[in-house]
């Protein structure tokens, strides 16, 4: 009987480990236009060991390029700013959200605002979070540590 016990843990193990390697090797794309929150970002990443390729575009529009030219490797996550040249948050989730490939890719929105209309319509245009960045690294560092953890436990669309 511990036999058996043992067997089915070591496969809830095994297939655990599989899920997390698999979410593992998503690239998280992150759209932010400010230099210093970008070295942050990458930053806080290397110390809460995420190992996920990051390509980082400057705005909205940039962002959507890449997407569209990786539209058969679809990033695992996207970080996304409100406040950006050429094209805003959410100007970007307005024409991702259309897309019928692009809309289930889960968005956060990472940013300075705490305006509640920003975050009324973000949700409005389904974003899967909206997170206001902190000024200070350890209470930044704690946000995106509770990104992680939800996101290891989370099942992607694709």
């Amino acid at each position: 009987m511990i036999n058996l016990g043992f067997r089915l843990f070591q496969t809830h193990l095994t297939a655990f480990k599989r899920f997390v390697q698999m979410k593992s090797d998503k690239t998280i794309l992150l759209v932010e236009d400010d230099y210093v929150d970008t070295i942050t970002f990458k930053r806080v990443l290397k110390k809460l060991e995420v190992h996920n390729p990051v390509v980082i575009c400057n705005n909205g529009e940039e962002a959507l390029n890449w997407l569209n030219l990786n539209k058969t490797d679809l990033p695992g996550l996207i970080f996304l700013d409100l406040n950006m040249p050429k094209m805003n948050g959410i100007e970007f989730l307005d024409i991702v959200k259309q897309d019928e490939t692009l809309k289930i890719v889960p968005v956060i929105v990472l940013t300075t605002s705490s305006d509640p209309s920003d975050r009324l319509e973000s949700f409005r245009r389904c974003v899967a979070g909206y997170m206001v960045k902190s000024v200070d690294y350890n209470e930044f560092a704690e946000t995106i540590s509770c990104v992680k953890t939800y996101w290891r436990t989370s099942q992607l669309a694709y």
